[in-house]
């Protein structure tokens, strides 16, 4: 709108310039209105939902689970970070699939899956992968496509990421399998991409043990590749569900930094990581389980004290079979972190969240959650920034009654016995975020929805 400049407003003009302003104000409504009412037209219009599902916590919440699970009425699913440094496992009707890179929805026969730009991709590790389902009766010829932005893993790189890890004053406790290598040499724009397979100056760039590893995958990567910024906008009026890797608090920017991850595990690694614009994402899902746990080093303020609390670890761990999928190691195990997954929610806009693992309680009678930090005698509410502040921090701890009930058998949450279900709204309370899904044991079927997602 035109402002009029002060000195310009005499009497004699004074209602002409009132009935200019006045006149631009209604021309500005208008226009606002117009673009609400277009807005919401197109939404009518579109029938269609992205959904994007990311982990809450620490990584290892059962993601994987939960996208097999929405993918049913997906047509298409994208994975948007990571690289086999992550591991997904589903269980179908009793039979259990580890996944790495391939996203979760390939299980399903009809359905599409590609790997994002936001990827890492280990050539040798896919086909491995790519091979265990075909060698378990899951064809995926013709149904995998790969990002032409996607960044290559190559094999020096494991060896470079173990010793720059070791050579670190204070080691993260990485995988060790060259993820952050290849990030790194992303952002030094010094890595290699699928586009850049048959540029012939980049590839004669690479040394001879690079040109021959890549050279037994390169032309079936070559046939997998796509454009995938014109494929999401070719099936903008389909359902897509877009797969994350790791969790919020590994996220490079929000997570505890310099213990996190390379990529982006937040939401917005969903646009940025698969072609896609952040306003076409209609909602956004973040996984926790109703524990905490975390693989590798860094600050984890609710972790069990291993002198005080062993044996309570030691259940949790082995009733919810906390091993890495991907390494094997154990996972460090504590109490749910209600101020880590309240700020989760609040950095990455997350609309719904999704319980899993609740089952693991069913035998206690009684469970406790952190509510609060206590840091040099001060109640800190705000997850904080700072690692020696987080290395400091101790639990406040909140006591629930415990259900002592087979719980993996209910089919609703109404079904949940009452002392299950103060759990879980006593976390929607204080996250102030619905727990719209919740997952009482590792098969697909032992999964209910208490909030519409495809609509």
């Amino acid at each position: 709108m035109p402002k009029i400049e002060e000195p310009l407003k005499t009497k004699r003009f004074s209602g002409l310039f009132r009935f200019i302003e006045k006149t631009a104000q209604r021309q500005a409504v208008l226009a606002d209105s117009h673009n609400l009412i277009s807005e919401m037209i197109h939404r009518k219009r579109r029938k269609s939902m992205n959904v994007v599902v990311m982990g809450a916590q620490w990584g290892d919440e059962g993601k994987g689970k939960i996208v097999d699970y929405l993918a049913q009425d997906a047509k298409y699913v994208v994975r948007f970070a990571g690289g086999a440094n992550a591991g997904h496992t589903i269980v179908v009707d009793g039979k259990k699939y580890a996944l790495h890179q391939v996203p979760s929805g390939i299980l399903y026969p009809e359905k599409s899956v590609f790997l994002g730009s936001g990827m890492v991709i280990d050539p040798e590790a896919l086909f491995k992968e790519l091979q265990m389902l075909k060698d378990n009766g899951i064809n995926w010829e013709g149904r995998v496509f790969i990002s032409d932005r996607a960044h290559l893993t190559l094999p020096g790189y494991r060896e470079m990421d173990k010793a720059r890890d070791a050579a670190r004053k204070r080691p993260i406790g990485t995988t060790g399998r060259g993820i952050g290598t290849t990030y790194s040499m992303k952002s030094e724009r010094d890595g290699i991409r699928l586009a850049d397979l048959d540029w012939d100056e980049k590839w004669n760039d690479l040394d001879d043990a690079d040109k021959k590893f890549l050279e037994q995958f390169k032309d079936k990567l070559i046939s997998m590749r796509v454009n995938i910024a014109a494929k999401m906008y070719e099936f903008r009026n389909d359902n897509i569900l877009f797969e994350g890797a790791q969790g919020a608090m590994l996220d490079l920017d929000s997570g505890t930094y310099p213990y996190v991850s390379s990529g982006a595990s937040c939401s917005a690694g969903a646009a940025t990581g698969s072609g896609i614009g952040p306003k076409a994402l209609d909602k956004i899902y973040g996984v926790f389980k109703a524990y905490e746990t975390r693989v590798g080093n860094g600050p984890m303020p609710s972790e069990f004290n291993a002198d005080t609390e062993g044996e309570l670890c030691d259940y949790v761990r082995n009733t919810g079979n906390e091993f890495g999928v991907t390494t094997g190691r154990p996972r460090r195990c504590g109490y749910l972190d209600l101020v880590a997954l309240r700020y989760a929610c609040h950095v990455n806009s997350i609309d719904n969240l999704v319980l899993t693992h609740l089952d693991i309680y069913d035998d206690m009678n009684e469970i406790e959650a952190c509510v609060a930090y206590d840091i040099d005698g001060k109640i800190v509410t705000d997850f904080p920034a700072s690692i020696p502040d987080l290395n400091k921090a101790k639990p406040v701890l909140q006591k629930f009654d415990g259900w002592k009930a087979d719980i993996t058998k209910c089919t609703s949450y109404k079904k949940l016995p009452k002392a299950a279900r103060n759990y879980v709204e006593f976390i929607e309370d204080f996250t102030g975020t619905k727990v719209g899904i919740v997952s009482v044991g590792a098969d697909r079927n032992q999964t209910f929805v208490r909030e519409k997602i495809w609509k």
